[in-house]
Parts: C-alpha cells; sequence; structure tokens
C-alpha cells in the first residue's frame, strides 16, 4: 500500500486559502495591494479547482489561493497534488465556508487531494513525477481520510492490475496479505475441491481456465458481533467463454473482478476502524475461458442452493458464480448481505459509469444505501426489482434460465436471478456498479474506481456501532 501524500508537520509548508466564489471579492479586497495586482494581472477566478500561488517580496513562493466555487464541489482539490510543484502544502484559511462546514471542507480537501495524488504507475520503466504533500488540517477527521483513501487506492490497484497477474491465485494472495494484516481467518477452496463442498456452479464456470477456480472466504471480528456478509464477483478476466466478446468488449475485462476489488477495500476500512461486526467476505474467483471442456450454451449447472440453471449464454458468467456464493452466505443468516459486481451492461446503459445501481427488496435498507450515498459524495441510483419481468429468465428445461431470450431490464433481470439464490429473510442488497473511471475527473483518474464504498461504510457504521 503506497503512502498518502500527507504528512503531520512542515515548518515550510506554502500555505493554501481555499475560499468560494461568493466570499472572493471581499477577501481579495483585504489583500496587500501587490497581491490584488497579481490575481488581477493573472485573471484568477475561484471556480472549484482552479488555483493560483503567488510569490514573496523576495521573489520566493509565499502562498496560494485555491478556488471552492460555491462550496460545494468536494472534488476541488482533486487535482492538486500533482498540479502544483513538489512540496509540502498547508490550509491556511476556508474563506466562505460556513463554520458548520469547516470540518467536512477540511476533510473533504485532504481526501479529494490524496485520491487524486494516485498513479498506477508500476509497470512504467520510470514512474511519474512525486506528487506534492499536504500537512493534515487540524479539523479533518483523520481516521476517515485514512479508512476511505486506503479502501480505495486497494480496490484501485487491484482492477488496475493487468489479468496476467490477477488471476484467481493473485487475488487470493491479495486477500491473505489483507487477512494477515488485521489478523483475520481465511480459506480458500481450490479446484474440485468446490465439488466436494457442493459449489458446482462456481466449478463449472471457471473450470475451463489454466488457472483453477477457487472460492475466497475471509473471516474477522468476534461471532457474537452481528454478522455482516460481503459478496464480490472475482471473474479475473471474462472472454465472453464460448460466446465469446468481440475484441472491443474485452479489452477491459481485467477489471470484471472490480466487484471482489470493491468489497476487499472495504473489508479493509471495516477491520481497520474495528467496527463491532463479525464480517465475512466471500469471492469465487474465476477466469471465464475457453477450452475443451468449458461450459456451453443450453449446459444445465446444478447450484448449491438447489435451484438448476440453463446457460442461455456463457458471458453472463457473473451470475451463476454468484448463485453459490450467495447461497453459502445466507446458510449462516447474516444480519446484513452486500454483492457488488461488475455484472451488466444494461445498468451502464441505464445509469452511465458514475452510478451504480442498487437492487434491494428492504426498502429500510435502499433507502439507507441511497441517503449514505448523498452524504458520503457516493452517490447509488435504486432500481426495481421488478418480478414481473422473472418470466423473461424463465426456463423450459431447468429452474432459471442465466440470460434470457429478451433484450430488455437486463439489469433488473440479471438481480432477479441473484435474489433465487438470497433467503427472504436476509437483508440483501445488490449492487451492479462499473469499477472504472472512463474519463480523468478530479480525485478520480482514468482507471479502476471504488464505486459505493463510503455509502456502504456509512450505512454498515451506523447499524451496528
Amino acid at each position: 500500500m503506497p503512502l498518502l501524500p500527507v504528512v503531520d508537520t512542515d515548518p515550510n509548508a506554502v500555505p493554501l486559502t481555499l475560499v468560494t466564489y461568493k466570499a472572493y471579492g471581499s477577501w481579495r479586497d483585504s489583500q496587500p495591494e501587490k497581491l490584488r495586482t497579481w490575481l488581477e494581472a493573472v485573471g484568477f477566478r475561484p471556480e472549484a479547482g482552479n488555483f493560483c500561488l503567488f510569490p514573496t517580496l523576495e521573489g520566493d513562493l509565499g502562498g496560494g489561493i485555491v478556488g471552492l466555487g460555491d462550496g460545494t464541489d468536494r472534488w476541488a482539490t482533486g487535482r492538486l497534488a500533482h498540479a502544483l510543484p513538489e512540496g509540502a502544502y498547508c490550509l491556511h484559511e476556508l474563506v466562505g465556508v460556513e463554520a458548520v462546514d469547516q470540518d467536512v471542507i477540511s476533510t473533504w480537501a485532504v481526501l479529494a487531494w490524496c485520491l487524486g495524488a494516485y498513479r498506477f504507475d508500476q509497470y512504467k520503466a520510470e514512474p511519474g513525477s512525486k506528487s506534492a504533500t499536504l500537512v493534515w488540517p487540524e479539523r479533518a477527521d483523520k481516521a476517515y481520510v485514512l479508512g476511505t483513501a486506503n479502501a480505495a487506492i486497494l480496490t484501485r490497484d487491484l482492477i488496475n492490475t493487468p489479468a496476467e497477474d490477477m488471476g484467481p491465485s493473485a487475488l487470493a494472495a491479495a486477500s491473505q496479505i489483507l487477512a494477515d494484516t488485521h489478523g483475520a481467518h481465511l480459506d480458500t477452496i481450490v479446484g474440485d475441491d468446490l465439488l466436494t463442498l457442493n459449489l458446482p456452479a462456481i466449478h463449472a464456470v471457471g473450470r475451463a481456465a489454466v488457472e483453477t477456480p477457487r472460492l475466497i472466504d475471509l473471516k474477522w471480528g468476534d461471532d457474537k458481533n452481528p454478522k455482516v456478509t460481503l459478496v464480490g464477483k472475482g471473474v479475473c478476466f471474462d472472454s465472453g467463454g464460448l460466446d465469446i466478446k468481440p475484441s472491443s468488449g474485452m479489452r477491459l475485462m481485467k477489471k470484471d473482478m472490480g466487484g471482489a476489488a470493491t468489497v476487499l477495500g472495504l473489508a479493509d476500512w471495516i477491520m481497520r476502524a474495528k467496527l463491532p461486526v463479525r464480517l465475512r467476505v466471500l469471492i469465487p474467483a474465476i477466469e471465464n475461458a475457453i477450452s475443451g471442456n468449458a461450459f456451453r450454451p443450453g449446459d444445465i449447472i446444478k447450484t448449491r442452493k438447489g435451484p438448476t440453471i440453463e446457460v442461455g449464454n456463457t458471458d453472463a458468467e457473473g451470475r451463476v458464480v454468484l448463485a453459490d456464493a450467495l447461497a453459502l452466505a445466507c446458510e449462516e443468516t447474516p444480519a446484513l448481505l452486500i454483492d457488488c459486481a461488475t455484472l451488466t451492461g444494461a445498468a451502464r446503459v441505464a445509469l452511465g459509469p458514475e452510478l451504480p445501481a442498487l437492487f434491494s427488496p428492504d426498502d429500510k435498507l435502499a433507502h439507507d444505501l441511497e441517503a449514505s450515498g448523498k452524504d458520503q459524495n457516493d452517490p447509488v441510483w435504486r432500481l426495481p426489482l421488478w418480478e414481473g419481468y422473472r418470466k423473461l429468465i424463465d426456463s423450459k428445461v431447468a429452474d432459471i434460465n442465466n440470460a434470457g431470450e429478451s433484450g430488455f431490464a437486463g439489469a433488473i433481470t440479471a438481480a432477479l436471478f441473484l435474489k433465487t439464490f438470497v433467503d427472504d429473510e436476509v437483508p440483501w442488497a445488490h449492487f451492479d456498479l462499473f469499477g472504472w473511471n472512463p474519463d480523468d475527473k478530479p480525485g478520480r483518474p482514468v482507471g479502476g474506481e471504488a464505486y459505493a464504498q463510503r455509502a456502504l461504510f456509512d450505512v454498515i457504521a451506523k447499524r451496528f456501532c
């Protein structure tokens, strides 16, 4: 885990003033004439993220001003770590920010700085330039920043790593490192042991790959605490199987384990914060490959829970492996069950890359997740588990079809498929997320991303603390 670009103190740190658009005029008018002249000469405007550095009379770097816009953009400092000259900086003043918002703005100033500093350059012969560092603001919530930043960075690193180096065994190894770090226990069920231990759907989908399929099972915390179980889709590469994807559709399929990466990052945060829960993380880790023993369209797959699955399309493999993991999770009746998966293109068509689709039969849980998403600047959007569409994945020869023949409501039918394997009495939510930033934005560089993580942590902390 790379060190975050923050330091406890630095006597030479350059002071930065953060100012809202509304307060900028009066602040500027109160400054010395030379500074006012400088700001006018460079044409500074306090839109969110804009910045201007200014010199001392001796020509040294004297300070800087950063625009906050209307004060609502929490990513305003998200480009500064690489945009500013190398060195240390500190938050000198927040101008135009209400007293009740000072803690939030200070916390997000350092969080956006840290997440914007992230670069995935391990494979470059010469890593990129070093980032500027920030002195911890006095009013920032340090534990929150460390928790969410490290969780997001772990998730990003796992997603960004190419499949050659992040196959099922490597994902299990990364899970073992996480378990060792926090004193958790990790079991891994590999290969034909999946059949012996009644996890046939995971085995069927992953058996064609050179790397054997496996189920990663991490447990942490006191068994007397409420059980919180996280399930993550760990398809380390998805060729589409025999229903092979075109090259354009395969290009980003190293990110098809984005659900697994998301729950591992969330688990790191939960354990780091020592939340009073008995945490379990279940990850079916497989590669959807092609060989002589690959599962085929028309095959009927047995599952742990019992319902049989007709394979309508081998490229709808994620829901098949999740079926066994969700069934296993329900056997101990957790107080909360969450699954995260890069599951359908239909969810992206409906909501785009930045807005994870949320499905849950539990209205209170769904409401809490949406409210926390809004509060944590980590939005999610609930879509309906519309039972009227269940007929779209009916099968004439098995209990359910993994894809069906209709192109309608793909995200909903995928969620309904998963619901078949979840016990009604278990509070459950399913996230269909993209796991990737297609565009470079402040605090969110192009590449793997941890969507819904802050919203989920907030709900878990509020429910069980």
